[in-house]
């Protein structure tokens, strides 16, 4: 079976990253830089309304306005439109002021149709349906193990509380689009995105180009998060657009367009019930989750296209289990991936009754979730992170400090899959020593390139300096998307496998017993005029799934304002073999900030009278910034035996679990939905009214 070498050279040391200087100097060129020879702007006409029967859409106004050099529909004229934002028309045009002109003149006739963009009201027996053959809330998905109803009667602590997550919207700061150059019967098409093999295949097809004639770049993308997965509806329509210029567009969407239309963390609203003996380990769990995709599913399932359903009761094996999960259709985008689906919220709520239960049992909050980490996942982060943190002198009884301002401490948990398979890689190697390494992967930020440089370096024996990587190009040897923390997992073991064989080839051609390191240069010299090349792919061994992490949180809390302010975050992640301890870490500091917008931030707002999201931009649509980032520390478990595991989903899992439970600990009273609020907590403190919104 394969193996990594051990010790090692290069792998595990920091190493910086090879786009750093392009990318401080702006020499990086993202697909919002692309600007081929005679490119057109392209735009989308949305539909105004949140339900509708759209039965005209005339275009002959635009179509004849100077500038405009294609005008078209997006899906026929008759036709049912379900939320505020779907797409109805696009235009391409010569300026960006000809198309802001010619979605104006476009004329639309359509019914507006009765709407529902709050989970509340859509569950409710006389809303509009979203669909008109299905109601709004889905048959459940059950599952049952045990004696839930007897072991709660049995046990003897039970806690009870509704938990609410909002929905989260992906806003990276390059937002979707692509530019795409259709050519007789072949589409060049720079794209923004986590997979540019899935990019090609969603277009296959389209504009009736076959998908053995797509080629898709991406040399820098900036964010995705697990929504830029295939061409959207706006890849396909500016295939369409530039197949009716005869043009290049470029068609990349504005900040309400991303909001709107490309997907988001789906909502969930929990009623959990957990129950503990008097030893504190736990009995039973039972779940009910109502979660809304919007239009994802189609309202027919409860996790439908849009993955409403999450993994409850979560990491902590409960004997007897309950769980019910539902769809809530609403008139609004459909939801999508968002990095660790599903986790967040699960985490979040379990790790508050958690806490809850730890309280009524008069156990610490850790001693009680080790406890009841019967196989052992955690235990290592837990204690690591217990003694880094300095939880013994910290936690206190809740809400027990003096003062109008008071200070509390919470830690949760997450576990996250991963794993790797299905890349290839091929590598050349020239006579005077230099080597290309090539790869159809992409990077996201994340260190993609600089990962495959350290390996292509540990074989040969190196410096990542001197490795030239070619990624970013459909035409390269195939690999997946980058999600569910597989991009390492899966381009690490490929590119260590086509290097080993190059190795071998290298040696047996030159006659060189060891021409790694300082033997590299005469080795590669013996090649003449013709390259080596060779090619390789994953292999099972230097890669695994299954990531434990933690985090321990600090959190200083205004009873008379309700401002929370962070001051500290341990996490203490499992990181199987680590490639590279910087961007290693930098994943998880970027896991962190995510999940801190999710506890304390980011929200989205629906008007339920126009069905148009209030916070359209990143005035009212608040993410974090420097200013909101306590002390992070990361503390890296280094484990080679296991291979490499991804990072990027773990980090953030446990984050907002964590800081709910520091803000209970300060306050004494528990908050039950995010994001947790200035106005929340003075709500729970009794000190102001509940706030709803419109």
């Amino acid at each position: 079976m394969a193996a990594w070498p051990n010790p090692s050279e290069v792998l595990g040391k920091p190493a910086t990253r090879l786009d750093a200087e392009a990318k401080v100097t702006g020499r990086a060129k993202y697909t919002y830089d692309v600007q081929p020879e005679g490119w057109l702007y392209g735009m989308i006409l949305r539909s105004k309304w949140a339900a509708a029967k759209v039965t005209k859409i005339d275009l002959s106004k635009a179509q004849a306005m100077p500038g405009v050099k294609a005008a078209i529909l997006t899906g026929g004229e008759n036709r049912t439109v379900r939320y505020y934002g779907q797409e109805l028309a696009a235009i391409a045009a010569t300026t960006k002021q000809a198309c802001l002109d010619a979605l104006r003149a476009i004329e639309v006739t359509a019914e507006p149709l009765p709407f529902v963009v709050k989970e509340d009201d859509a569950m409710k027996p006389d809303s509009p349906r979203v669909f008109e053959k299905s109601p709004n809330v889905s048959d459940p998905s059950v599952r049952e193990d045990g004696h839930v109803d007897d072991a709660m009667a049995s046990a003897a602590v039970v806690c009870e509380a509704e938990l609410r997550t909002q929905i989260q919207l992906h806003h990276p700061l390059e937002t979707h689009g692509n530019v795409v150059w259709i050519q007789n019967d072949h589409a060049t098409v720079w794209a923004s995105t986590q997979g540019i093999s899935s990019v090609r295949d969603s277009l296959n097809g389209a504009a009736g180009i076959p998908q053995s004639n797509i080629q898709v770049l991406c040399d820098y993308m900036g964010g995705g998060f697990g929504s830029k997965f295939g061409a959207g509806a706006h890849g396909r329509i500016a295939a369409d657009l530039s197949k009716a210029a005869g043009a290049p567009v470029k068609l990349m969407l504005n900040r309400l367009e991303q909001g709107l239309a490309v997907g988001n963390r789906p909502s969930s609203i929990q009623k959990v019930k957990f129950a503990a003996d008097k030893d504190g380990k736990l009995l039973a769990a039972d779940v009910e989750n109502h979660g809304s995709p919007g239009i994802g599913g189609g309202g027919q399932t409860a996790g439908g296209g849009g993955g409403a359903n999450i993994s409850m009761p979560y990491i902590y094996r409960f004997p007897n289990s309950r769980s019910k999960q539902f769809g809530v259709a609403l008139n609004t985008g459909a939801s999508t991936a968002f990095r660790a689906p599903g986790h967040p919220p699960a985490s979040f709520s379990t790790e508050s009754m958690m806490d809850e239960l730890a309280v009524k049992l008069g156990m610490d909050p850790v001693e009680f979730r080790l406890l009841n980490d019967p196989d052992g996942t955690r235990q290592e982060e837990y204690r690591d992170g217990r003694d880094k943190f300095g939880w013994a002198a910290k936690y206190k009884k809740p809400g027990s400090d003096p003062g109008p301002i008071k200070t509390g401490v919470g830690c949760a948990g997450g576990t996250w899959g991963g794993g790797g398979g299905g890349t290839k890689a091929e590598v050349q190697i020239n006579s005077d020593g230099t080597v290309e390494m090539r790869c159809g992967t992409q990077d996201l930020g994340t260190g993609s390139r600089t990962v495959i440089a350290m390996v292509a370096a540990e074989a040969f024996g190196l410096h990542p300096s001197d490795i030239t990587v070619k990624i970013g190009d459909t035409n390269l040897p195939p690999s997946g998307g980058s999600g569910g923390s597989s991009t390492t997992a899966s381009v690490a073991p490929a590119i260590w496998d086509t290097c080993q064989k190059a190795l071998e080839t290298l040696q047996q051609q030159t006659g060189v017993a060891d021409a790694r390191g300082a033997n590299w240069s005469d080795a590669c010299k013996k090649l003449g005029v013709t390259p080596l090349s060779a090619q390789g792919q994953w292999q099972k061994g230097l890669s695994s799934g299954g990531a434990g992490g933690v985090n321990f949180a600090e959190v200083e809390v205004d009873t008379e304002t309700g401002f929370i302010r962070l001051k500290k975050i341990v996490a203490v992640h499992d990181c199987g073999l680590i490639v590279n301890p910087l961007t290693t870490t930098s994943q998880i500091n970027g896991g962190i900030t995510s999940g801190i917008g999710y506890a304390l931030y980011e929200e989205r707002v629906m008007d339920r009278y126009t069905g148009l999201m209030l916070n359209n931009n990143f005035d009212s649509y608040k993410i974090p910034n420097i200013a909101d980032m306590p002390d992070i520390e990361v503390i890296l478990h280094n484990k080679p035996e296991r291979g490499v595991i991804g990072i990027g989903e773990p980090a953030v899992i446990p984050v907002a679990g964590a800081i709910a439970n520091a803000v209970a600990n300060a306050i004494g009273v528990r908050i039950h939905s995010l994001p947790i609020t200035p106005a929340k907590v003075l709500a729970a403190l009794g000190k102001v009214p509940n706030v709803t919104t419109v």
